[in-house]
């Protein structure tokens, strides 16, 4: 691999065989079947095929597909058939899902193909960044994205914003010049310029070395293609639960088998009923009711600017207690913006400017002239601080198009990293004026002169003094102070560097990049919600410092770290340390894995936000990688879960809301199918037990299971968010779903109705007929699980939550009912689920009995469980 920073500009056009006047057509073809198009390779994403067989690797489904098999195999073609379809449509579910996710993510590509401007045949043109070859010498100025890394062969004050690949939000200035040495850091390669960049001053010719895969910025985006996606806490929770769940209704249904065995019931028909329970005692919807509220779930979060790539990362949001964030343009604005001004021996803030002073007004004009940023058409082009210059002019309504035309620019002295000014001459009111802008400690050192409202006078030690004092008040505040000077030059048609003394000092101008106005009140929110929210950025410890201090990150100085003062701790010392550092500044994108890993070895689920290329092996590390989907680029995206449509740090914790309130809403989803199940297997296990007949045919259990039970399920999950969930702290992603408590209210809530419905069968057998007890007992256990829908809405009576909070139960048990009597009452239907007719009395038996769990349910909530206590 040929490196390009170390050799001089005539060797490297030399090494590529590259002329002064470009490329000719003739060669293009030659290099682009060497180089191939400059465009990254997407990593190789699923078919819609691989998709939709993936849906089916989930440990319940594949139980359920062995039930089906064995129950074809048994003659049992309508359970099989039914089984299959519930879990084809769990598999489309996922699959839509995941499409969505990925439609949604292309919206935001907005600049689908840059445009390059490129040196050909002699002639300068515009080609599509993807046609861009190696070789090719391009063009740029500020505003421009760069397309393919280059080396600098001529310069014009060119500064660059490397933060996608470097994390430096600072822009760099470049140079021509060659650098001896190897390895030199991406970020001290000042005579090269590189893809995924951005111009924000000056304009430069660049000969380009390197595009698509082979740039900086593909190099990471191939490591990232081959990352492993990790498992999140659902998923865990699921695989285990339903294993687990597997083994007991594996050894129930052996159990059975065998009893029935022993009384002399044949094998085959012991193993049908054996299979037939088995069917019934797992939740046959459990993954499309987990997948269905998951994806309701996305599509509000998306409305919210949450676009969820994996659809299973919205569970994780709700168990995240760390937020790893980044502060440019997802705590803050990401647009500097003048805060401060110091002229006339006053502090003035932005707001409260006089605009009938001459000396403030002076010093707005001054910082328009010695400026080279414009705003065309809502575009704003330009260093970000001279960009927030031309926007601090519109308090007088100045136009700094209309004002340099007016005052026009006669020459100038562009920016120097090493002079830290820049200077232009301009006619100002007939007279010709060198206006000055820079760093304080350089232009105070040549300023022998102040302007106050009593006119100019000499610069005393003592004005200086106060000029420094509030020069520092500013820096310690994360403010930028850029600091303005003049002087009258009536004879100079040009002007140099020797003219940038004896200046008549006016004032300092402070700017920052401030917090989003909402930052604030979401990391407040952060805190009550018990997560630790954590500014991690490559800007200075100062400005960092100051940011996290105004939104409520940091509370002491001793919480922020600079990433040298990381690089000397081993993984162990950070580890011991993490919990007690907020603010992590002047960071490496190594530093930023090891925060994460941090965290985790900590026990804790951590969310990372990033939009560079260098986030990217963070993104991955982080439970939850968030990338922005403004400022963001293709890897980043790519590497994330979700991606904010507005790079807004608020929706995160909007987000983490939504999680939270749709893992409480899966959790009740998953205790209402369960206690229905278990009410069926132990109705069953009473009559074997017993040596009572069977109380129910496969086909009816199959139709609670699949149809009556899955639309309350699916309504649970839409119960509305409860406003006070982010008043807890953040769930044990350690505690299983089915723990201890959650299995004893699952077994005495399937205790209850079991009785309830073996009672009920009892009733049937008095009047000697089997078929009349199997029917009531069918009914009774359905009707009994629609109710419990409005138990399982919350660990709160639905008096107390509101009796209509959630219509879509309603629905489903009205729907549950009518679906219910149809197969009572319609002859047709009736043979087919194995029904017979029952008596009004019968019909009385069956409704009254099956409102008692809801009834014993609804008084033990209202009398035992205070508001405290509950979930929702």
């Amino acid at each position: 691999m040929n490196t390009f920073y170390n050799k001089s500009v005539e060797d490297t056009m030399k090494l590529l065989e590259v002329k002064e006047g470009g490329l000719k057509d003739s060669e293009l073809d030659k290099r682009r079947e060497k180089y191939g198009f400059n465009e990254l390779e997407e990593g190789k994403k699923k078919s819609v095929l691989a998709v939709f067989l993936s849906q089916f690797q989930d440990f319940l489904v594949i139980i359920l597909l062995v039930a089906a098999i064995v129950s074809a195999f048994l003659g049992k073609l309508e359970s099989a058939i039914v089984i299959l379809v519930v879990v084809i449509i769990n598999a489309i579910l996922g699959t839509v899902q995941h499409i969505k996710a990925e439609r949604s993510l292309s919206s935001l590509k907005a600049l689908s193909s840059p445009i390059a401007k490129v040196l050909r045949n002699g002639n300068r043109i515009e080609i599509p960044s993807r046609e861009v070859v190696v070789g090719d010498i391009i063009y740029l100025d500020a505003g421009d994205y760069i397309s393919a890394d280059g080396r600098i062969i001529e310069n014009y004050s060119l500064q660059v914003n490397e933060s996608s690949l470097t994390g430096e939000s600072e822009s760099v200035l470049k140079n021509t010049e060659k650098i001896n040495g190897e390895d030199v850091a991406i970020g001290d390669r000042k005579n090269m310029v590189f893809s995924g960049s951005f111009v924000t001053y000056g304009r430069a010719v660049v000969l380009v070395t390197d595009i698509g895969m082979n740039t900086e910025i593909g190099k990471i985006a191939n490591l990232l293609q081959n990352a492993k996606e990790k498992k999140t806490p659902l998923q865990v929770n699921l695989d285990n639960f339903g294993k687990k769940l597997a083994i007991v209704i594996l050894v129930i249904s052996a159990v059975i088998l065998v009893l029935n065995v022993v009384r002399g019931t044949s094998i085959i028909d012991a193993f049908m009923f054996a299979v037939s329970l088995a069917v019934a005692a797992i939740p046959e919807a459990l993954s499309s009711i987990v997948t269905i509220v998951l994806a309701l779930g996305t599509q509000k979060m998306a409305k919210e600017n949450a676009i969820m790539r994996r659809l299973h990362a919205v569970e994780s949001l709700g168990s995240i207690s760390v937020i790893c964030s980044d502060k440019t343009g997802t705590l803050t604005q990401n647009k500097m913006t003048v805060q401060q001004v110091y002229t006339d021996d006053k502090v003035i803030q932005k707001d409260h400017l006089n605009k009938d002073d001459q000396l403030q007004k002076k010093l707005v004009l001054s910082s328009l002239l010695c400026n080279d940023a414009v705003t065309v058409e809502n575009k704003e082009i330009g260093d970000p601080t001279e960009v927030a210059l031309v926007n601090f002019g519109e308090i007088y309504s100045f136009d700094e198009l209309v004002i340099r035309d007016k005052y026009k620019r006669i020459a100038e002295v562009p920016f120097d990293s090493d002079r830290k000014l820049m200077s232009t001459l301009n006619e100002v009111d007939n007279t010709k004026m060198m206006v000055t802008k820079g760093a304080l400690d350089v232009l105070l050192s040549r300023a022998t002169k102040i302007e106050t409202s009593k006119g100019i006078e000499p610069l005393t030690d003592g004005h200086k003094k106060e000029i420094e004092k509030i020069n520092k008040e500013f820096s310690s505040k994360g403010l930028r102070v850029l600091s303005f000077g003049y002087k009258p030059l009536e004879d100079k048609s040009t002007i140099g560097i020797e003219d940038e003394n004896d200046l008549i000092f006016i004032g300092l101008i402070s700017m920052m990049d401030p917090p989003r106005e909402e930052s604030m009140s979401a990391v407040a929110d952060c805190i009550k919600a018990g997560i630790k929210p954590v500014m991690i950025t490559g800007d200075h410890k100062i400005t960092a410092s100051a940011i996290a201090k105004q939104i409520g990150i940091l509370k002491d100085e001793s919480e922020a770290m600079e990433g040298y003062e990381l690089e000397k701790l081993s993984d162990e010392e950070l580890k011991a340390i993490v919990e007690n550092i907020s603010v992590y500044a002047r960071v490496s994108p190594e530093h930023k894995i090891r925060i994460v890993r941090a965290w985790q070895e900590k026990g804790n689920v951590v969310a990372m936000t990033g939009d560079g290329v260098n986030d990217g092996p963070a993104l991955k590390q982080a439970d939850v990688g968030i990338a922005m989907g403004i400022t963001g680029t293709e890897v980043a995206k790519d590497a994330a879960a979700m991606v904010l449509a507005d790079d807004n740090f608020s929706t995160i914790v909007k987000s983490i809301s939504n999680g939270r309130s749709i893992y409480e809403n899966i959790k009740n989803s998953i205790k209402f199918l369960l206690s229905g199940n278990t009410a069926g297997i132990l109705s069953v296990l009473y009559a074997t037990l017993f040596a009572l007949p069977i109380p129910f045919a496969p086909v009816h259990l199959l139709f609670i299971n699949l149809l009556t039970d899955s639309l309350p399920a699916i309504a649970i999950g839409l119960e509305p968010h409860n406003k006070n969930i982010m008043d807890r702290k953040p769930r044990n992603i350690n505690i299983p779903i089915l723990n201890k408590e959650f299995g004893i209210e699952v077994l005495l809530e399937g205790l209850i109705i079991a009785i309830v419905t073996m009672i009920s069968f009892h009733i049937g057998l008095s009047t000697g007929n089997h078929e009349v007890a199997m029917v009531m007992a069918f009914a009774t256990l359905c009707l009994s699980r629609l109710f419990h829908g409005f138990n399982c809405r919350s660990k709160q009576s639905i008096f107390k939550v509101g009796v209509f909070a959630n219509p879509f139960v309603w629905y489903a048990v009205i729907l549950g009912v009518a679906l219910l009597t149809i197969v009572l009452t319609v002859k047709p239907i009736m043979g087919i689920f194995e029904v017979v007719p029952l008596n009004l009395s019968q019909y009385i038996s069956v409704y009254s009995l099956a409102l008692i769990p809801f009834v014993l349910i609804q008084l033990y909530k209202l009398i035992f469980v205070k508001s405290t206590d509950s979930d929702k």
